[in-house]
């Protein structure tokens, strides 16, 4: 049988030829896309670090406000002792009060109006609590959701996101029955909460704001899950001593 030695460029046919150029044009667009992807990552998780960076400052700037008040006492030892008599002793005392401003200027000139500081030390959130919420807002902190002025009877709801990196309520899905939960308001005052229920609801169940706590003070913690699809909501109520 004769052999037919075929070429390669027999082979290769127009429909190959518009083949390859086809998967070469999907190769290229796809290592665009991926710089472009990383790109965006690289800048988003920048501009996170940047807001976070504004939080830390506002926490700094709350934490160092503090009052300190001194204060003189006068002791007389006898009770009808003649003016020679009278041993005077004059006693120095300091009080220390954590009083917090509701705003704080930061040093790129924005001004924040802050209600309080949250701390979960388990998971490591540490944030001041802003007293509105927004999107542009929720970059730099947590924010009050819905409810009463903070550590007040009734259920103070915080809203923040949950950032792959940690951040904010990036931990929040490790939170766990029994937890303690510290809330420190603008007068000073620090409540501490355990948690006692955590869930996942629709983004429009709004059930969790609900100001029924028979007359206890409670906070809820929200932040999406499920890649935004749903809402992580954590529920603690004062501690009891």
């Amino acid at each position: 049988m004769n052999q037919i030695l075929v070429s390669e460029k027999v082979y290769v046919t127009p429909e190959l030829k518009r083949k390859r150029k086809t998967y070469k044009v999907i190769f290229i667009l796809c290592i665009v896309l991926i710089i472009i992807l990383t790109g965006y990552y690289v800048v988003a998780e920048y501009d996170k670090s940047q807001k976070e960076s504004i939080s830390r400052e506002i926490l700094n700037q709350m934490n160092d406000q503090t009052t300190v008040e001194d204060n003189f006492i006068v002791v007389a030892l006898d009770e009808e002792p003649t003016e020679e008599e009278v041993p005077i002793i004059e006693m120095h005392t300091t009080t220390t009060t954590n009083t917090l401003d509701s705003e704080v200027t930061t040093e790129d000139g924005q001004t924040y109006q802050t209600e309080a500081i949250l701390d979960y030390p388990k998971l490591g959130i540490n944030y001041p609590v802003l007293s509105e919420e927004s999107e542009a807002l929720l970059k730099v902190s947590l924010c009050k959701y819905w409810g009463p002025n903070p550590n007040k009877v009734g259920n103070y709801c915080i809203v923040g996101h949950n950032y792959r990196s940690g951040k904010m309520f990036g931990k929040l899905s490790g939170a766990a029955i029994g937890d303690e939960i510290s809330l420190t308001d603008l007068s000073g005052n620090k409540v501490t909460y355990e948690v006692y229920n955590r869930y996942v609801v629709d983004p429009t169940d709004v059930s969790c704001t609900s100001q029924i706590t028979n007359g206890q003070r409670e906070i809820t913690l929200i932040t999406c899950t499920n890649y935004g699809q749903d809402r992580l909501v954590v529920k603690a109520r004062e501690k009891q001593a």
